[in-house]
């Protein structure tokens, strides 16, 4: 009706890539078709038995059934910093370096509001789980991309790295204030080592940027890899945040507790904004987290190998299929390269036939960024019946090219 009100903040944000394949499989869903989903990064498995009675027996209490605080309860931020110091050897202040958050995704968008003003600039590789270009749009900044190159390690190639990185910073105006990372990555699965974030830090501080360093997928690491914190390195709490979620490693997705750790100036804002826009996560889902960081971590382990186990035979048996796929360090994501016979389609076109005529779900690579464009990422959250399910329908897609 309001022709001349107009939402530009909204207009900013591009058609959802991935919607074209939400709605292809809704509606196979619909028509009684049984949908092999490789698309969406959602544990399949149940919460550990332990968090969720601790949850029931704090939902109980009365006490618990009011709001609770924005940035978290004191036992949980204690809990973070302390897994923290066990798992890194690092010491954060639970009051001043750690805020609890309604999942990953909603902590590193309500940062960058915080933290981002009109006209700034920050740098995300590409392709990059897709939040992390537009949490920065959407807050009136501009985002500078390159692309995001390994190797057959799945290691991220440094060199390239830093070189594209320091043209980048060179060449964008206004210069870059905030420089976004992500490993083990989202989409690729590709992987760094301590000696990355200690080149990463000096290079903050000689050229003045803040890091964002998102480690979601931190405990999903395969054979002798092990995630490194960018806080194992001296100096680092100085120049950046760290962002971590429960949903994977805990089967918590939709438990949406998170949080961010790290540089007082930028938790500082970050709590801030929180105590104008929310009231906080439902206290006993806190003080379930709080069992979750503080009491064995076998059920990470359990969940870990479940992921391990499923990846080693889709890649066996898709490989079996006409479909090399390398296997991957760490994550819950195979980034696969289009079969070569199907390189023609790309993504898009390759993942709506493959899930029209094999009924397999998987998200295109472009959807990701443009450097995504010749892959599709797979999850791994169907059990292995499933994924020998998937090779069998692959198989006969395949043979019609």
């Amino acid at each position: 009706m309001f022709d001349e009100i107009t939402f530009d903040k909204i207009k900013r944000l591009p058609k959802y890539v991935f919607a074209s394949i939400n709605e292809i499989k809704l509606s196979m869903r619909q028509n009684g078709e049984d949908v092999i989903d490789f698309s969406m990064g959602n544990p399949d498995g149940p919460t550990p038995e332990h968090i969720v009675n601790k949850l029931c027996e704090a939902a109980k209490k009365p006490k618990n059934h009011g709001y609770s605080v924005s940035r978290g309860i004191f036992k949980l931020r204690l809990a973070i910093c302390d897994w923290y110091k066990r798992k890194y050897g690092v010491d954060l202040n639970p009051n001043t370096q750690a805020c609890v958050t309604m999942g990953s995704k909603e902590g590193y968008v309500h940062l960058v509001q915080a933290i981002t003003n009109p006209g700034d600039t920050a740098v995300v590789p590409d392709p990059a789980y897709p939040i992390h270009y537009y949490a920065f749009i959407l807050s009136g900044a501009n985002v500078a991309r390159f692309p995001l190159e390994w190797n057959e390690n799945s290691e991220l190639c440094y060199e390239r790295f830093f070189d594209n990185l320091t043209r980048v910073l060179r060449e964008s105006i206004p210069k870059p204030k905030f420089v976004v990372v992500n490993f083990p990555h989202n989409p690729t699965a590709v992987v760094v080592h301590k000696d990355f974030y200690e080149r990463l830090v000096a290079m903050a501080k000689q050229e003045r940027f803040y890091i964002i360093s998102d480690i979601a997928y931190a405990d999903l690491s395969f054979d002798t890899y092990k995630t490194p914190s960018i806080f194992e390195v001296d100096g680092a709490v100085d120049v950046a945040v760290e962002t971590y979620t429960l949903s994977k490693s805990y089967n918590m997705a939709g438990w949406r507790v998170g949080f961010v750790v790290g540089n007082n100036k930028m938790i500082d804002a970050l709590q801030k904004i929180k105590s104008w826009l929310d009231y906080g996560i439902y206290t006993p889902m806190q003080v379930a987290a709080t069992i979750a960081l503080n009491s064995s971590q076998k059920c990470v382990q359990d969940i870990t190998n479940t992921y391990k186990k499923r990846m080693d035979i889709l890649v066996q048996t898709f490989c079996e299929a006409g479909w090399e796929i390398q296997p991957s360090r760490a994550s819950m994501f195979v980034w696969a390269r289009l079969p070569k016979q199907c390189e023609h389609l790309g993504s898009m076109e390759f993942s709506k036939r493959l899930l029209q005529e094999a009924k397999i779900a998987v998200s295109p690579g472009v959807g990701f960024g443009e450097n995504g464009e010749g892959y599709v990422r797979i999850a791994l959250i169907e059990n292995e019946k499933r994924i020998r399910q998937a090779a069998k329908n692959l198989k006969v897609f395949l043979k019609q090219f």
